[in-house]
Order: structure tokens, then C-alpha cells, then sequence
């Protein structure tokens, strides 16, 4: 019975053996060798490439190349916003000059009803007779309208709105030109901060040629010698590098026949052209001084005739007379645009002024490299008189030979 007792005893403690080394007895793990890479240290370059958490496999030598690009940046930057000034004042010029054109039309018409109704007023009063109140009536209105329209001629004569919408139209043309400048440099040129300096002069030049303000910054209108306009810098570097021959010629485009050719051109257009227009000027100018002055006089004379009418028989023929010839002195100096025609004058000898300068510097600069292409200058110059090649050198073969019987330009 012990035995019996036994038995159980040391089956349990076998059983509870066998558990306990089952439980202790972990099978043995193969051992895992790990190797991590090292990383490498980068230099002050690589660190520099670094870019939104990867790195960029551009060489040290390339940053140079980013400070480059960035400075053209700037420059592009700079040249697109003097693009959208441009373009205001595009738009600026054009509808100041709308606004002048009808000043000229409405003052025009109005000055000139006033007038002949004051005409009208005085010989109704003349062919009444008699005293009285309607006679009285009919002597104060005409003087007061006769006043009214010297004050309003004298306004007008001296601010000669036709010649204002002239200037603004001049002004929006010579801005869309230099705008479509700014467009082909940014298209297919390299633009450095010399252009960017070339453009701000050239825009402060145009602005001081025809300005917007009348007060304090009109251009007289009535000066002492007629005078050509002049729209550009004076220090402007006139010659520039072509763009698309550039460094593929060792001349340029240029040769000894070409600066002749260039350098006739320029005597005829000096002799012939510029000459001309400044003698029209001058002329236009005397015509419209002595119309300025004649139209408010008329009108002032009338004023007192009509402020006489029943006095004499003379004062009703002064003012009646008077008023006419002031309407039709007022209509053939605004609506013939006498003043318009000057600033006409001035722009064309300006233009041709332009051209002699152009030429003159580009031949003056001695280094072919550094003048714009000698075909291409040629084009130009024979586009900006509206003659061919050919015509353009027959007229410099005329010149030197002291046969010229005509003008450079055939646009003008």
C-alpha cells in the first residue's frame, strides 16, 4: 500500500518534470549577423545640393551658374514690369487724346453758334430802331455773348486742342513702338541691366516729349522758332548687336561701299527732308500765331460794336461784320487743325532728325562688332524711308553724283 501510494507520487513530480523542461527547453535560434552600411559624410558642396529632402546630382561648379540665372531673373523681372508701364501709358495717351480731339470739336462749335448768334442778335437790334427795352435787351445780350466768345477763343488759341490730340496720338504711337521693342528683347535677345537702364530712359524721354498735365508741363504752343521733336534720349547708344548674325561674320554685315552708301543717305535726308519740313513748320507756325490773334480780336471788336448799335450806323456793320469774319478766322484755324498740322511738322522733322543721328553714330562707332548688322541696318533704314534696296542705292548713287531731285522719303 505504500508502494501503491508511492507510485502516484513520483509519476506527478516525473509529469510536473517533464513540463518544467518542456517549458525551459527553447530550441537554439540560428544567429543573425547584421551589418549596417555606413553612411557617408558629405562635404559643404553636396550639402548645398540638398533639395525638398533628395539630393540633386548637380556639381559644385553649376552655382556659379544659378547666380547667373538668377540676376537674368531680375532682369526679365524688371523689364516686364517697365512692359506694363509701357501699356499704361499706351492706354493713358490714347484716351487723353480721344478726350482732347473732342474739345477741339465741341469747343469749335459751340464758340461759333455763340458767335453767330450775337451776329444775329445785333442786326435784329440794328434793323428795330427805336430805344427801349427790346433794343437794350438785344445791345446786352450780343456784347455779353461776343465777350463770352473772346474769353472762350482765348483759351482755346492757347491751349490749340487739335495740337494736343496730336501730341497724345504721336505719344500712344511712339509707346506701342516701344513696347514692341521691349516684346522682341524679351523674345529672342539676352537682356542685361543696360537694357533695363536703355528702356527707363527712352520711357522718361517720351514722358517729357509729351506730357499728360496741361498746367505747368505744357509744350508751348506758340514758340519762338520752329523746332523738330525730340522723343528720345540724348546719350541713347542707337547701335545694337543682331541678334541672329551675331559673332557669324568677322565684318558684320558692313563694308566701305556700305558706310558711303549710308553716309549720302544721310546728306540727302538732311538737305532735302528736314530742311523742308522745318520750312512748313515755320510756316504753319507765322499762319497760326496770326489766326490766334485774329479770331479774339474779331470778336472783342464786335463786342463793342454791338454794345454801340443805335448810335450810328457804322456800329451795327462793325459788329455784324466782325462776328462773321470771327467765326470763319475761328473755323479755319480748329477746324482745319492748323495746330494739329504743326505737331505733324514737328514729329516728321523728328523722325528724320532720329534717322541722321542713327546713322551718324552707328558710322561714327569704329569697332564693327559692336554696330548693329550692316544688311540689317540697311533693311531698316530703306523700310523707315519706304524705298527697296535698290531705290536706296540708286538714291545714294544720285546724291554722289549731285543729281538728287527728289526726297529721301517716299512714306512722308
Amino acid at each position: 500500500m505504500a508502494s501503491v501510494l508511492l507510485l502516484p507520487s513520483s509519476s506527478s513530480s516525473c509529469c510536473c518534470s517533464r513540463k518544467i523542461n518542456a517549458a525551459i527547453h527553447v530550441p537554439n535560434l540560428p544567429k543573425l549577423s547584421l551589418s549596417l552600411p555606413k553612411i557617408p559624410m558629405r562635404n559643404l558642396g553636396e550639402e548645398l545640393n540638398i533639395r525638398d529632402g533628395f539630393i540633386n546630382t548637380i556639381p559644385v561648379e553649376k552655382i556659379n551658374d544659378r547666380s547667373h540665372n538668377s540676376s537674368t531673373n531680375i532682369v526679365t523681372t524688371q523689364l516686364y514690369a517697365l512692359l506694363a508701364a509701357v501699356a499704361d501709358r499706351v492706354e493713358m495717351h490714347a484716351n487723353i487724346g480721344e478726350q482732347r480731339d473732342n474739345w477741339n470739336t465741341l469747343l469749335l462749335n459751340s464758340i461759333n453758334m455763340i458767335t453767330l448768334t450775337a451776329a444775329t442778335m445785333a442786326g435784329v437790334a440794328a434793323t428795330a430802331g427805336g430805344i427801349g427795352m427790346p433794343l437794350l435787351a438785344l445791345k446786352l445780350s450780343s456784347t455779353l455773348l461776343y465777350s463770352a466768345a473772346t474769353g472762350m477763343l482765348l483759351i482755346m488759341n492757347k491751349i490749340q486742342p487739335s495740337q494736343l490730340a496730336e501730341e497724345q496720338r504721336n505719344a500712344t504711337r511712339l509707346f506701342k513702338q516701344l513696347q514692341s521693342q521691349i516684346q522682341t528683347l524679351l523674345a529672342i535677345g539676352t537682356p542685361t541691366q543696360e537694357d533695363v537702364k536703355e528702356v527707363m530712359e527712352k520711357v522718361l524721354a517720351l514722358d517729357k516729349a509729351y506730357p499728360l498735365p496741361l498746367l505747368g508741363a505744357m509744350l508751348e504752343k506758340f514758340p519762338a522758332k520752329f523746332e523738330p521733336a525730340v522723343w528720345w534720349p540724348k546719350n541713347q547708344v542707337l547701335q545694337k548687336k543682331n541678334f541672329l548674325h551675331e559673332g557669324k561674320q568677322c565684318d558684320n554685315g558692313w563694308s566701305e561701299e556700305l558706310e558711303m552708301e549710308m553716309r549720302e543717305i544721310v546728306k540727302v535726308v538732311e538737305r532735302e527732308d528736314i530742311e523742308d519740313y522745318v520750312r512748313l513748320g515755320n510756316l504753319a507756325l507765322k499762319i497760326n500765331k496770326t489766326l490766334a490773334i485774329s479770331g479774339p480780336l474779331l470778336t472783342g471788336i464786335a463786342a463793342l460794336g454791338s454794345a454801340f448799335v443805335g448810335n450810328g450806323s457804322w456800329a451795327p456793320i462793325v459788329a455784324v461784320a466782325a462776328g462773321a469774319l470771327a467765326s470763319t478766322v475761328n473755323a479755319f484755324e480748329h477746324g482745319g487743325q492748323v495746330g494739329m498740322v504743326i505737331e505733324m511738322y514737328r514729329n516728321c522733322g523728328g523722325f528724320f532728325q532720329l534717322l541722321q543721328e542713327s546713322i551718324e553714330t552707328t558710322l561714327e562707332e569704329r569697332d564693327l562688332e559692336k554696330r548693329e548688322n550692316g544688311e540689317l541696318f540697311e533693311m531698316k533704314v530703306a523700310l523707315k524711308l519706304g524705298r527697296s534696296l535698290s531705290q536706296l542705292r540708286e538714291l545714294a548713287r544720285k546724291s554722289a553724283s549731285s543729281r538728287v531731285d527728289e526726297f529721301a522719303s517716299k512714306l512722308f
